[in-house]
């Protein structure tokens, strides 16, 4: 197990495509989701995938960190799962950015149901890590739960 610790934030405008040292394409769907944990497969390229399980934030900590379990898994089976998914399947191309301190930035832009919409994350050691903020990002959206790929997925 991991404890994911990240930050969310809407993109407010394109000065970040200069900066990009690469890309993925995702699909993702969600298997199954309560107030303790969701359980989501995402197809990466089409030639990797993963099982995730994310608990919900932690308890004890800041509404950025919570507990992750992560699996690779046969693109084969993703697919199939994909089928007994709860919601849609969310699309989008996820971009990494350089930050400072040796982070990236996943700026992903969502397409189909989605499309307009651009977030960007940075995952961090520590909840109270001081980050560089880039002059691109909108308004912090951490913890925000319009924001989470899970309600994207259900309500959109």
């Amino acid at each position: 197990m991991t404890l994911e610790i990240e930050r969310k934030f809407l993109v407010a405008d394109d000065a970040w495509r200069g900066q990009v040292a690469g890309t993925r394409r995702m699909r993702q769907a969600y298997l199954a989701n309560s107030d303790a944990a969701s359980v989501r497969v995402r197809v990466i390229d089409e030639s990797s995938a993963k099982l995730t399980v994310k608990g919900a934030a932690c308890a004890d900590g800041p509404a950025l960190s919570r507990a992750e379990f992560e699996y690779a898994i046969p693109v084969a089976d993703a697919l199939a799962m994909m089928e007994m998914r709860t919601g849609r399947i969310v699309e989008k191309t996820r971009y990494l950015v350089p930050a400072s301190g040796g982070r990236t930035w996943e700026v992903d832009v969502f397409s189909g149901a989605l499309e307009g919409l651009v977030v960007a994350e940075i995952e961090l050691e520590r909840a109270d890590e001081a980050i560089a903020l880039p002059d691109w990002l909108g308004p912090e959206v951490t913890g925000d739960p319009r924001y989470g790929n899970m309600a994207l997925a259900q309500a959109g």
